[in-house]
């Protein structure tokens, strides 16, 4: 829960700062680029989250993999997480960050569960229902699970629109058994 609380200042922080530079696409984007790099390095985020490490040789490393690659802020804030040893938290940071950031740019997200892969025009259409729906712009995550058999499952939020052919069949099953 501390955790949470503190991703989620140092996420406001750097919203802020973005959005005073009106970078606020720029710095997601680079944000998500190293929330990435953490979570398919687990070297990298051992390195860095260890607390015998000193702070130099973490600075040191950031340095060598990202050079001038990042903005003048990201890194500082980057560098600020090292000094004030919360660099375990970036991706913690990350999502609370995307998540400021989509709400004033007025975006959901929408995680959707298929059991194939949805062609192209398959997604511009489920986009524009739920753009319809929502009254805001879609972003779609999309996820193939095939135990749903067929259909479409959709999680924006707090909300869950499950069209899987699983679901139907489980309530199909609880008419027949009712009656």
């Amino acid at each position: 829960m501390l955790n949470l609380q503190l991703a989620k200042k140092y996420a406001v922080a750097m919203f802020e700062l973005a959005q005073e530079e009106n970078k606020l696409v720029e710095y997601g984007e680079q944000l998500a680029e190293i929330s990435t790099l953490f979570k398919t390095q687990p070297e990298l985020k051992a390195f860095m989250s260890n607390p015998q490490i000193q702070p130099s040789a973490k600075k040191e490393l950031l340095n060598k993999v990202f050079g001038s690659d990042i903005e003048k802020s990201v890194h500082n804030f980057m560098l600020l997480l090292i000094d004030k040893r919360r660099i375990a938290l970036i991706e913690e940071i990350v999502g609370e960050y995307e998540a400021l950031s989509n709400e004033v740019r007025n975006i959901v997200v929408a995680h959707v569960t298929t059991a194939v892969a949805m062609e192209k025009p398959q997604e511009k259409a489920l986009i524009a229902k739920l753009e319809a729906i929502t009254g805001k712009h879609i972003q779609l995550k999309t996820h193939i699970d095939k135990s749903i058999i067929g259909g479409v499952v959709v999680k924006m939020g707090d909300k869950l629109i499950d069209g899987s052919v699983t679901s139907k069949i489980k309530s199909l099953g609880k008419q027949l058994m009712a009656n």
